[in-house]
């Protein structure tokens, strides 16, 4: 709230803005959270099966357990899950979560990172089993774990004796204790070991960790989880034959990145339930970056939410971008500053030129007035949003099912094209015409009916004229059917007639007949019908898919900043790191470090002088005239110092913080050893940023 007030100290509405955009954040982020539990609930249900079968072969030792002890074939589920590696994240603690609270106490989640050899990998195990703090200096030194102020050893062993000493003290409980606990976990839960990503795993560590565990398998119903980003078959390239055939592998694919932004776009931005939108350039912007970058729906989720707070931080009228319910207390609150913030909007002020002098006068000078025709105009903005969608749903349903998509298979893509430009006069929206102008009755008649399905389910309230329309349609196309089989009758007597005309000349006469006929032959019911649903659908997107920038006031809802996120979201690490060397004084607010001319303050940091004379230098640098101008620029503000011993001291300082620099430089990138020359270094960077 502080940044808020400190960017927008003359406005009024500053608290209510960060309460709406934190309100607005809060209800998105449910939101989003929900969605994904959705979405990831036929994964974690296929998941927590497999951990019930591979149990309860435990528990009852049947053949298929025996069998499998015999061959210390550990059960295994591989889990793909794409190269959204930042998304991954989510997705396990989510699993931990369900895990834990119906299935076992005991999961543990491991990351490369954390265990470089076999010993850090148990430390780290057995340290999440027995929920006990780790010591990272002592990950080094010793090959233990503190549990309750004794120390166990880190070993299968110890983890298997661990685990039948816990097991039976939950045997050993009351039976109103018992019953509680088995409600949540199962009896004797499996230990659930789950590689976050197995593919930075080290062979050895893996190698290691199976063949141990297999050993004990007998002992301990330990179940395996692979996190995978890529394919199944690197677990076959890490492993050799002998330790792969120790896992029974079974394998589950969670729901591809591309399907999962679809779902979120469509519970997100293609419903009138939140007032805040998303221009068409702006969501471009995020979906490109989601395409061509990273494919996180995370990151898209965070760039949406960075929208939010750039909206209201950027807008003051974002105040207004509230529900219908709390919207004509917000307008008849508005002080005069707002009033005039709203007379500037480039959208009002067109609107105003199209209306009578007399109703520009009373909008550009009384305040009461404005507000009266403010709320009407944000309620039909409303309305609007409430209409779009559907038909934006109802046209999708036609151009998804052409063959060659001039629009776009996915809604998306749709979408961004009528919120970028009059849909209707786009060469794309002409061809999705024509190829829809040549379905067959079977594609017309289901697009009908779902289309139907869509608006009688939508919040719109004008579309009960509409669904009449469509079911008169099917009605007529029903009606059809009847009328082709007689067709159909009259062609097979008139093909009889002919055969009967044995006759030369009346023979030749008939064909021609035929022939003329054909020419100037005129469009059947069936064309007919298929021309005059096309155009029911083309009049309800010229209606109702208007772009949003030709509505009046919506600069209060959209955010179409493209270039503002695009800065946000983008990274130029080489211009931050020119501005950050050469202007210092940018990121470290010091003026003293400022220059004026190009000069070389004394007094910024050794990476920056040595960058900038850095600059000054061709191909090669000769190593030697380098160290002399940093000495140079360094010493400028010093007074010359007569004793000899401090002055080679002095020397040898400046010298260690002119090697110190360079190879500052030398890890950004900027140079690099020379082969031709041993005293000088190669400059890697040229030009402006």
């Amino acid at each position: 709230a502080h940044d808020f007030r400190s960017r927008n100290d003359d406005s009024e509405d500053t608290e209510l803005r960060f309460v709406t955009c934190q309100s607005l954040w809060n209800q998105i982020k449910s939101e989003t959270e929900q969605i994904q539990e959705d979405l990831n609930k036929q994964l974690l249900d296929n998941l927590v099966s497999f951990l019930s079968r591979s149990h309860s072969e435990f528990q009852e030792k049947t053949t298929e357990w025996t069998c499998r002890m015999k061959f210390r074939e550990i059960p295994t589920a591989a889990l793909v899950l794409g190269v959204n590696v930042t998304d991954h994240d989510l997705t396990f603690r989510g699993l931990a979560d369900v895990l834990q609270d119906n299935v076992t106490p005991y999961v543990a989640l491991l990351e490369a990172k954390d265990c470089p050899g076999i010993k850090n990998l148990m430390q780290k195990l057995m340290g999440q089993l027995m929920n006990c703090d780790i010591d990272e200096d002592s990950l080094e030194d010793e090959d233990c774990v503190q549990v309750s102020q004794n120390k166990i050893r880190c070993s299968m062993s110890s983890l298997i004796s661990w685990y039948e000493s816990v097991t039976k003290k939950t045997d050993s409980e009351t039976p109103s204790k018992k019953r509680n606990s088995s409600s949540r976990h199962w009896q004797s839960p499996p230990v659930v070991v789950i590689f976050k990503d197995m593919e930075s795993f080290t062979t050895k560590v893996l190698q290691d960790f199976l063949v141990i565990s297999s050993q004990h398998i007998h002992e301990l119903p330990l179940v395996l989880i692979f996190g995978i980003a890529t394919s199944p078959m690197i677990i076959h390239r890490l492993l050799p034959h002998s330790v792969s055939s120790l896992l029974c592998i079974e394998l589950f694919q969670s729901l591809s990145c591309k399907e999962h932004l679809s779902t979120i776009i469509d519970k997100l931005l293609l419903t009138s339930q939140f007032p805040f939108k998303l221009g068409g350039k702006v969501l471009q912007v995020l979906i490109n970056i989601f395409l061509y970058h990273d494919f996180s729906v995370q990151n898209f989720i965070k760039g949406f939410q960075l929208c939010i707070v750039e909206h209201f931080y950027s807008q003051p009228l974002s105040v207004l971008c509230c529900q219908l319910v709390d919207l004509k207390k917000r307008v008849y609150s508005l002080a005069h500053d707002q009033c005039e913030n709203i007379r500037r909007l480039p959208s009002f002020r067109r609107y105003v030129e199209k209306q009578e002098s007399g109703k520009q006068i009373e909008l550009l000078t009384n305040d009461s007035f404005l507000k009266e025709e403010t709320e009407k105009l944000l309620k039909d903005l409303h309305h609007y949003h409430e209409n779009y969608v559907p038909i934006l749903r109802c046209l999708h349903v036609f151009t998804s099912s052409l063959p060659k998509y001039p629009l776009g298979k996915q809604i998306r893509e749709l979408h961004c094209a009528c919120l970028e430009n009059r849909v209707w006069e786009t060469e794309e929206y002409e061809s999705s015409l024509q190829l829809a102008r040549m379905l067959n009755k079977t594609d017309l008649v289901t697009m009908l009916q779902q289309c139907v399905e869509i608006l009688m389910s939508s919040s719109g309230k004008e579309f009960d004229k509409t669904v009449q329309k469509l079911k008169e349609f099917l009605t007529q196309f029903q009606n059809l059917e009847a009328e082709a089989s007689q067709e159909r009758d009259v062609s097979v007597s008139s093909q009889k007639e002919l055969q009967k005309k044995t006759d030369l000349y009346h023979l030749q006469k008939t064909l021609l007949e035929l022939k003329e006929s054909r020419r100037s032959k005129k469009l059947t019911k069936f064309e007919v019908l298929r021309f005059e649903v096309v155009d029911y659908i083309d009049s309800l997107v010229r209606k109702y898919l208007v772009p949003a920038d030709d509505r009046t006031l919506h600069e209060i809802m959209y955010f179409n900043a493209a270039t503002v996120l695009r800065g946000h979201l983008n990274a130029a690490p080489r211009t931050a790191l020119h501005t950050a060397l050469n202007n210092p004084h940018w990121y470290l607010k010091n003026q003293a470090l400022k220059c004026d001319g190009g000069g070389i303050s004394n007094k910024a940091p050794d990476i920056c002088i040595v960058y900038k004379l850095h600059l000054e230098c061709g191909r090669l640098i000769n190593l030697v005239d380098w160290l002399e101008a940093f000495s140079t620029v360094v010493m400028a503000a010093e007074e010359p110092n007569a004793d000899a011993a401090s002055s080679d001291q002095v020397d040898d300082i400046i010298h260690a913080r002119f090697i110190r620099a360079v190879s500052e430089l030398e890890l950004l990138g900027f140079i690099k050893p020379s082969k031709q020359k041993t005293d000088h270094v190669a400059r890697l960077t040229w030009g402006g940023c």
